[in-house]
C-alpha cells in the first residue's frame, strides 16, 4: 500500500475549529454506548445547557480515554504537574431529567 492511501483526510470548518468551551462533562453509559455531554456552567446562573453531546462505543471510549491519558502526560513532562482542583461541589441537577444508564 501507497501512503497515501493510509492518509485519512479530515475537515475542519471555520465555526468547529472556533470550539466550545465547557468547565464540566458528564459522562453516562449504557451496554452499547458511552455518551459525554460538555456544558459550561456560569457562577450564578440557575440553569446550564450542554454545549456539545458526543457518543461512543465501549472501545472507542476506552481508546478516548487513553489517548486523553497520553496527552496529559505528555502536557506534565514539558509543563509540570497539572494542578487538581479542591472538591468542588456542583450541583448535578440542571433542571432536565435525571441522567440514567
Amino acid at each position: 500500500m501507497s501512503e497515501q492511501q493510509n492518509q485519512l483526510n479530515i475537515e475542519l470548518s471555520e465555526e468547529v475549529a472556533e470550539g466550545t468551551y465547557a468547565n464540566l462533562a458528564i459522562i453516562t453509559h449504557s451496554h452499547a454506548e458511552f455518551v459525554i455531554d460538555f456544558v459550561s456552567v456560569m457562577p450564578g446562573t440557575p440553569k446550564s445547557r450542554v454545549k456539545s453531546r458526543i457518543i461512543f462505543t465501549p472501545m472507542h471510549a476506552k481508546r478516548f480515554m487513553r489517548a486523553l491519558q497520553e496527552n496529559v502526560q505528555r502536557y506534565e513532562a514539558a509543563n509540570g504537574p497539572i494542578q487538581d482542583l479542591d472538591e468542588v461541589e456542583i450541583p448535578m441537577n440542571f433542571g432536565g431529567p435525571n441522567a440514567q444508564a
